[in-house]
């Protein structure tokens, strides 16, 4: 397999919507290379989370993730199986020698690879929050696929945040480029959409996803044609984290699944 189009790089973490947004991309501008960030070992993501949230909460947030997350997974999976038919989503990795793999995107070793592959344009899915040194060190655009509208629902799980404020009109995705701050970027286009039902805090990812594809493949053309338009975030903003176990289930009982 050849070594594909080097005008774009993908930095990404191993989760389904990077190899979905991986795909969809190769399959409308040919093959190019994905580095993709190994994961916070687990001890380390909830020592990050006490530090920043306290111990009450993130406990909360553990019981929801080892509990109740995989309940909802196993009760929805036909409807996740059923968006991903819908809309062509193909999550499995391809096989390819451009698929590159580091501890860290903030790591040398990652600096190293972007500068040898020189992209043009770099699309961000999934990893850690770049650092100044890792911005500095990309010279090309940089945009990210945001599950939320900003700047109102920054941070994780924006459609659910939005279902559960009863703020429809503000619940799903945006394009943005990326700067220093936490989904602070500008705007390049959003989408809404429109749960159903059948839909839970476990399927609004593949809805958003669904409908931020069409909105990235337009934003990289833009950008390669040189007539890009942004505009800066206003308005009220908030940075929102995972739900906690019973914080889930009162909202559940509320109707938001």
């Amino acid at each position: 397999m050849s070594d594909g189009n080097k005008n774009l790089v993908l930095l990404g973490g191993d989760n389904p919507t990077t190899w979905i947004v991986y795909n969809e991309l190769v399959s409308q501008f040919g093959l190019f290379p994905i580095i993709i960030e190994k994961s916070l070992s687990r001890s380390t993501l909830i020592k990050n989370r006490i530090k920043k949230l306290g111990l009450p909460r993130v406990l909360g947030q553990i019981g929801f993730a080892a509990v109740v997350r995989p309940i909802l997974f196993w009760r929805d999976r036909d409807r996740i199986a059923f968006l991903k038919r819908k809309y062509g989503m193909e999550q499995t990795p391809p096989v390819s020698s451009v698929i590159h793999h580091v501890s860290n995107v903030n790591d040398a070793s990652c600096h190293e690879l972007m500068m040898a592959l020189k992209p043009d344009i770099v699309i961000v899915n999934g990893t850690r929050i770049l650092s100044k040194n890792t911005l500095a060190k990309i010279k090309a655009p940089i945009i990210n696929t945001h599950q939320g509208i900003t700047p109102g629902y920054r941070g994780a799980h924006g459609a659910y945040w939005a279902m559960v404020q009863n703020d429809k009109s503000n619940c799903g995705v945006t394009v943005h480029l990326v700067d220093e701050g936490i989904d602070t970027g500008n705007i390049i286009a959003q989408a809404i959409i429109e749960p159903e039902k059948e839909d839970s805090f476990v399927t609004y990812s593949f809805l958003q996803t669904a409908a931020a594809l069409n909105l990235l493949v337009e934003a990289i053309r833009k950008i390669r044609a040189g007539n890009i338009q942004t505009v800066p975030i206003s308005g009220h903003s908030a940075v929102w984290y995972h739900p906690g176990m019973f914080e889930y289930i009162g909202n559940a009982l509320r109707g938001v699944r």
